[in-house]
């Protein structure tokens, strides 16, 4: 039987109400900013003129024992929810996955691999996270000044091993310790900085300074990620873009906004997604909404042409459709934006939106902050105190 992950949150639902309280109701965060210092998320640095194989060791080696216990549960956990039958048939045929990776990702996660004394095998496992079990809210806005800002919510964990007694997505807590801002930097210059998770080589949540930001959101879909990895392992189907692969390329080599977008908008995918894209100029916000294949759905939505016209919101799910019931973070963050209103529009109005339960959550690792044009760029790990939405 196929799994279908908004069948198991109505399930979830149902069979946890006592998770989802009449006092969940929302009420707009005004206070939260700012946060405190002591949920700054730790600094490290990325040295791109190094070999792939030895740029991660100061980071693998402070975070090894960590990363340890993650994997070993996420493999325990995949193996319970994907199916017996297509797990093995991954798990077989990882070795021979990681050796197709392109240039240089196959190598770090070699070097990964050795610092950590964890086989490359199981890294890469670790770096197919994204393709399956993210979700998240990102939000747009351009202030007063045109000046764009974007905040992002990374929220991770659902499927994978709720505690009902304490409250939490297992995977979730493993990964806060895990959790890390870098500075990606080549011939002694940053050139990006990103919020990720130790051994995790793509991109989710970046920007390059006087050119764009990015995040990304996954996108639900009956050809998602897990068919994409088939194809790729059973049909030798390479030309199919790493989602957090292509978006580190596009932040290491894309020359302004606009050259972001089309990269993000044309490059054949492995999974479906949402990029959302802030640039340095007025009007220079937009989210992709992308399937798979560049010939399939292409959307683009801009700050132009947006419902709120000075903001855009995206969780997991289209924008032109109504969220499901048992997962609608989008209508509490809009509700909160207008409420800000946008003479207010700022990133302290944004970390406050995003700190509105159920925006925040159980599954919310990080919150990032961040401006293209100014290249402020900042990452506080999240806790959701109870009551608090699984997700």
């Amino acid at each position: 039987m196929k799994f279908c992950p908004l069948l198991f949150l109505l399930v979830f639902v149902i069979l946890n109400r006592d998770c989802f309280t009449a006092s969940e109701e929302s009420v707009c965060e005004e206070s939260a900013y700012p946060p405190d210092n002591k949920d700054l998320i730790p600094l490290y640095v990325v040295n791109l003129d190094l070999s792939p194989l030895q740029r991660w060791a100061p980071l693998i080696i402070d975070k090894r024992h960590m990363l340890h216990k993650l994997v070993d549960d996420v493999k325990e956990l995949l193996e319970s929810l994907a199916g017996e039958k297509i797990f093995t048939t991954l798990m077989k045929n990882l070795d021979s996955l990681a050796a197709t990776l392109p240039y240089p990702y196959y190598e770090e996660i070699v070097g990964i691999a050795g610092y950590s004394n964890l086989p490359p095998s199981v890294i890469t496992l670790y770096n197919v996270f994204y393709e399956v079990f993210t979700l998240c809210t990102s939000i747009l806005a351009q202030d007063p000044d045109g000046n764009i800002v974007h905040g992002r919510n990374l929220d991770t964990g659902v499927f994978l091993g709720w505690d009902k007694k304490n409250k939490t997505w297992k995977v979730a807590e493993l990964l806060h310790p895990l959790t890390v801002h870098l500075q990606f930097k080549k011939e002694g210059k940053v050139i990006f900085e990103s919020t990720s998770f130790a051994g995790y080589v793509g991109i989710l949540t970046a920007v390059r300074k006087d050119s764009f930001s990015l995040s990304l959101n996954k996108r639900f879909s009956w050809n998602g990620g897990f068919m994409g990895l088939l194809e790729w392992i059973l049909f030798k189907d390479h030309s199919q873009s790493w989602v957090s692969f292509l978006t580190r390329e596009v932040m290491q080599e894309g020359k302004d906004y606009e050259d972001a977008k089309q990269i993000l908008s044309k490059s054949r995918l492995l999974a479906p997604v949402y990029f959302i894209l802030g640039g340095t100029k007025p009007g220079e916000g937009c989210i992709i909404t992308r399937d798979r294949d560049h010939s399939d759905l292409l959307n683009l939505w801009t700050t132009a042409n947006g419902s709120g016209s000075w903001y855009l919101v995206q969780t997991n799910y289209d924008h032109w459709k109504q969220p499901p019931f048992f997962d609608d973070r989008r209508t509490p963050a809009n509700w909160c934006m207008v409420e800000g209103g946008a003479t207010n529009a700022s990133l302290r109005l944004i970390y406050n939106v995003l700190s509105t339960k159920p925006v925040l959550n159980k599954e919310t690792i990080y919150t990032t902050l961040m401006s293209a044009k100014s290249g402020e760029f900042s990452s506080w790990l999240r806790y959701c105190p109870d009551p608090c939405w699984p997700w």
